[in-house]
């Protein structure tokens, strides 16, 4: 049996690519195809035998500013061959599922939520542009390319001959927009890396660039997100949250949005970048005293990650999320979307109420093993 990955594009390090790493580890002789590969952004992906991009690789930008070439993406899947295998994987949340296969192929799609900026996330998008002197093109411009790329999306999403999807909120969406059926395989999360107890770390050397060298103390007592930095993440209202607080919070990752929400942050608020290893990304997750949701996640492993590290979660009501979070017991919930509503729910957390044996307990349904097993099994059942 033959298999081949398709991801979207390599050149960054997420939830996503955790998942594919599980993949590897079913199929570590799949070669693995995407739009563009960064190489230095990207290193987990050298354990793959090969990492073959499409022809926008050479294309000016590319590697670190995909989003300059929404047009492109599909012919970019469109352009690949895989005649020579009997199961291809694409996972996605944009362009990777319209990959054309032949009839004996078995293609199925593990989505992770369909194409955000055209369906689901639209106005999140159109509306949280950050491209300075360039904004008002880009929003005059995008209803326009969004529609068209809308158009292309939904015949693409037929192509695979069967969904996974990563929750039961994004099987509704597949539902939704597709008119297709998802049954749900949850990610993985890794139980053996991601615990309550590891051996110290050391935190405190960890710089940020945008000071003047302030060392982190990880004693104090602080709150944590982690998070990419795009519009429907909405660490904007972490910050403003806080910053009416002036309590401490640290935020990991990076993205788009990374200058406009270092501009809003006041001194209580610390940026650690994306660069972390594991260790020093568990460190942070055993010594805060909560995670910090505020966005509409389509299921949200960081809340897992720090659930298996033993801290409760304090996140938006809405999305996947909940399928995560057991509410007064491992995390609390806020509700509307405002840095008001998260104020007053982190007012009345009292982190002593968790325990992080229930916190830990209430993740071992997402354990690695179980999604490799699932996965296995519902390849070998329909390739029959």
């Amino acid at each position: 049996m033959k298999v081949a990955l398709v991801y979207d594009r390599v050149n960054k390090w997420g939830g996503a690519e955790r998942t594919l790493l599980a993949l590897h580890e079913i199929y570590p002789e799949a070669p693995l195809y995407t739009a563009v590969y960064n190489s230095k952004r990207a290193p987990w992906a050298k354990v793959f035998s090969k990492v073959i991009p499409s022809f926008l690789q050479s294309f000016p930008f590319a590697r670190t500013h995909h989003e300059a070439y929404p047009y492109l993406m599909p012919l970019a899947f469109e352009s690949f061959n895989f005649d020579e295998y009997d199961v291809v994987i694409s996972v996605t949340s944009e362009s990777a599922k319209g990959i054309i296969t032949k009839p004996k192929a078995l293609h199925i799609c593990y989505c992770l939520t369909p194409t955000r900026y055209l369906w689901s996330g639209y106005f999140d998008y159109k509306d949280a542009f950050h491209f300075g002197i360039l904004n008002p093109i880009v929003r005059l411009f995008f209803p326009i390319v969004a529609a068209r790329l809308r158009f292309w999306d939904q015949i693409a999403a037929q192509r695979p001959d069967h969904y996974l999807a990563i929750s039961n909120n994004v099987a509704q969406r597949i539902t939704k927009y597709y008119g297709r059926e998802a049954e749900v395989i949850y990610p993985p999360v890794d139980m053996k890396k991601f615990c309550v107890n590891t051996p110290e770390v050391s935190l405190r050397r960890r710089r940020d660039p945008s000071t003047s060298g302030v060392i982190f103390d990880t004693k104090k007592d602080y709150f944590l997100t982690v998070s990419r930095f795009v519009p429907y993440k909405r660490i904007d209202i972490a910050i403003e949250a806080f910053n009416k607080l002036g309590w401490p919070l640290k935020i990991i990752g990076d993205g788009m949005e990374v200058t406009y929400l270092r501009k809003m942050a006041k001194q209580n608020i610390e940026f650690l970048g994306q660069d972390l290893t594991d260790e020093e990304l568990i460190g942070y997750y055993q010594k805060c005293r909560a995670l910090i949701f505020a966005g509409e996640e389509d299921l949200g492993l960081v809340s897992l990650e720090a659930q298996a590290c033993g801290k409760p979660v304090v996140a938006l009501r809405g999305g996947g999320i909940p399928e995560t979070i057991i509410e007064g017991a491992t995390g609390e919930f806020f509700y509307p979307q405002t840095p008001g509503a998260l104020i007053k729910v982190i007012k009345e957390f009292k982190a002593e109420k968790y325990r992080p044996e229930d916190c830990r307990k209430n993740t071992e349904r997402f354990d690695k093993k179980i999604f490799k097993e699932k996965f296995k099994k519902f390849v070998e059942d329909h390739l029959k």
